[in-house]
Parts: C-alpha cells; sequence; structure tokens
C-alpha cells in the first residue's frame, strides 16, 4: 500500500488534515483582498429565509465555504469516497452541513434527504460536475432536485490571483495566501415541475453554460486563463 492510501487510512492524520484545510482557508480570506458581484441574489433569499440550491463546480470548492453567510443552514452533497469524505469533515468547521452520495452511489437517498431539508426551508449544495467529472460538464441531478423542489438553482464561482492549478481531473483551484479574489453570483434558475424531457436537457446545458460563462468572467477579472471544460 502506498504513503498516500496509508495516511487516507489513518483517522487521527484524516482529522489532522481537515483542521489543517480549514485553517489555510481562513488564512487565504484573511490575508486576501476580496469582491463579490451580484451579492444581493443570494442576500434576498438568506434575508427571507427561502431555500434554494447552490450549483458551483468541483474544482471552484475550496473557498465556498466563505461565501455563504454564517447562521444560515447549507448542506453540501458529498460522496461515499474517502476525498469527499475529508471535504465533509472540513467544511464541518465552518458550519456546513453534509448529505452523502452521488450520481453512482447512494443517489436516490441523497436526492430524499435533499428534498427533506429544502421543504425544511434549509439550503443545499451541489457541484454538477462532481464528483468524478467530466470537468465543468453538468449532469441532470440537479435539475431533477430544482423541478421536484420547486427550489430555484443559483450558480456561483470565484477565482483568484494568484492560483496553481492542480493536475487532477477538475483541475483543482489552489489560492495562495495575500492574493485577491471574485465570487461572481448568477441569477436564479427555476425550473417547472411540468418539464419534460427536452425542458429538463434544456435546462442542463444552461446552467453548465452558464457557470462556464460566470468562472471565465471571473478568471479574466483575476488576470488568469480561463480552464477549459473536459
Amino acid at each position: 500500500m502506498g504513503l498516500a492510501k496509508r495516511i487516507g487510512k489513518n483517522e487521527t492524520i484524516r482529522g489532522f488534515l481537515c483542521w489543517l484545510a480549514a485553517q489555510y482557508i481562513r488564512l487565504i480570506w484573511l490575508t486576501g483582498r476580496w469582491q463579490v458581484e451580484n451579492g444581493h441574489i443570494p442576500v434576498a433569499f438568506w434575508d427571507q429565509d427561502k431555500p434554494f440550491i447552490l450549483a458551483f463546480w468541483h474544482g471552484r470548492l475550496l473557498m465556498m465555504m466563505k461565501s455563504w453567510r454564517p447562521g444560515v443552514p447549507i448542506h453540501m452533497l458529498a460522496s461515499e469516497h474517502r476525498d469527499g469524505q475529508l471535504i465533509v469533515r472540513t467544511s464541518a468547521y465552518f458550519g456546513i452541513g453534509s448529505v452523502t452520495g452521488s450520481t453512482s452511489r447512494g443517489g436516490v437517498a441523497a436526492l430524499r434527504a435533499m428534498m427533506r431539508l429544502l421543504k425544511a426551508g434549509e439550503c443545499v449544495g451541489i457541484t454538477p460536475d462532481g464528483p468524478k467529472g467530466p470537468r465543468m460538464r453538468a449532469t441532470d441531478g440537479i435539475i431533477t432536485l430544482a423541478k421536484l423542489s420547486g427550489c430555484p438553482i443559483i450558480p456561483l464561482t470565484y477565482s483568484v490571483s494568484p492560483r496553481p492549478l492542480l493536475r487532477s481531473w477538475d483541475r483543482f483551484l489552489v489560492p495562495r495566501p495575500f492574493g485577491r479574489g471574485v465570487f461572481i453570483w448568477g441569477e436564479p434558475i427555476w425550473v417547472g415541475r411540468d418539464a419534460d424531457v427536452d425542458q429538463v436537457e434544456a435546462l442542463r446545458q444552461h446552467i453548465e453554460q452558464t457557470l462556464n460563462a460566470m468562472a471565465d468572467r471571473a478568471d479574466g477579472l483575476m488576470g488568469q486563463e480561463p480552464v477549459a471544460p473536459a
């Protein structure tokens, strides 16, 4: 067994890595210069306690914890895989809950759990290209959830400078301290309860195109080359 796998199975080390990741996120936030575009969009929902479905690409996950208003309940969909559970434990340091499942494992149970949360007035978050890609290509699971729940999808992205990109499938963005960053919120996307197959596919393409356009804009504002979808 390789060193990385041995470390990944050690509960003490896993816990320390999650704590360390949370401290790194706080460091990036405190030392960075941040701006927010269209921040009024989530504020309108937060102020009225209205739930929505947060959507962002997997590669732009790290700083999403700091985009959220403290005290507003949200649960992120995370895979049962070891990497997904590391994200769950790191997110917990910011008061963010989780729902375990994916499109391949635990999908039906996760959908039901998210429906219950939305019905109770709590938000949920989904990476439409997670947990394994292809990068920046949306699946229709998020559209199904919006259709059944009646809650809108609100897209979100961010970019930073400087920023190395990992050579992972999602080209994971890792901010560096003392940089600058931008969060961009998109307009709510509603899915009718009577949406047919063709309409669902059109909306899937719409959210994919919207998130990609937002990511390109955020990268451009930070003077970075855009990340190409897989």
